[in-house]
């Protein structure tokens, strides 16, 4: 069987002006994640890529630096000095519906910790903010047998956007982890779905729980995104004990504990 097709008609946006957006409403949709939907003419100019992972990039203000008008995130590397640049921060894009004017972000929030998670907290109709993209890499293949979904809170909109996407009675297995039960959202999906929530609060461990896990037969789909010990501790278990193709695998870390986006993306390239 040929390897999952990634591939799609706009696969990236970078650099440019950026997208400038605003708010059109939020909700809290669990103790800890924030959904805020955005919209404005700056939507017409963000390409559905076709990617159930696809991401954007918000590009935030510094407090207390003039920026020039309009908002151009090309020209403001260009023009400042890099302790100017505007804070970058990735989210994925839970839903895009051009025909509604409208895309939907989950923030996840812990108080007035961070820089995404208390604007999306504050965040009002009419607020506006610049992003960037978007990127991304995967979409559940249709030529599988099953899929294996995994991650916590912050691939949470990816893994929701991939169910949406699988056709009704295909076996998918996924595991997500967050803090507690006021945490978990109903994932709706036409797929043959087992799913088990893991909450940190009672000890249960992610990499625990899918290493002893029964494994879906045939050909396996896998998308394992999220804390970077974590999806470094399942990669060799998924490539050497299940004997997943390295091509029908997508893994990546989206954040790594005690390291803001910054020092993160920084660590990433040095070690790439």
């Amino acid at each position: 069987m040929a390897a999952p097709d990634t591939q799609a008609p706009a696969r990236r946006s970078k650099g440019g002006p950026g997208h400038r957006l605003r708010v059109l409403r939020s909700e809290r949709l669990t103790p800890h994640l924030v959904r805020v939907v955005l919209g404005g003419p700056g939507l017409d100019g963000i390409v559905d890529n076709g990617f159930t992972d696809k991401y954007v990039k918000f590009a935030f203000p510094r407090p207390g630096v003039a920026y020039p008008t309009p908002f151009d995130v090309a020209a403001i590397r260009e023009s400042m000095p890099r302790e100017d640049w505007p804070i970058v921060r990735t989210y994925t894009v839970r839903s895009l519906d051009h025909a509604a004017g409208e895309m939907a972000i989950d923030f996840v929030v812990h108080g007035d910790t961070g820089i995404a998670g208390p604007w999306a907290l504050a965040a009002a109709p009419g607020d506006e903010i610049t992003l960037m993209g978007p990127g991304g890499a995967y979409r559940p293949s249709p030529e599988a047998d099953a899929h294996v979904l995994v991650g916590d809170e912050a691939a949470l909109p990816a893994i929701a956007a991939a169910l949406e996407r699988l056709a009704p009675g295909v076996p998918v297995h996924a595991w997500v982890q967050v803090d507690g039960p006021d945490d978990e959202l109903a994932l709706p999906t036409a797929a043959d779905l087992s799913l088990r929530w893991l909450h940190r609060d009672a000890g249960e461990d992610l990499v625990d729980a899918v290493k002893a896990a029964d494994w879906p037969a045939g050909v396996v789909h896998a998308f394992v995104h999220g804390e970077t010990g974590d999806v470094k501790a399942l990669r060799g278990h998924l490539l050497d004990d299940r004997g997943l193709d390295r091509e029908w695998l997508s893994i990546s870390g989206y954040w790594r504990r005690g390291a803001d986006e910054d020092t993160f993306q920084a660590e990433k390239r040095t070690s790439g």
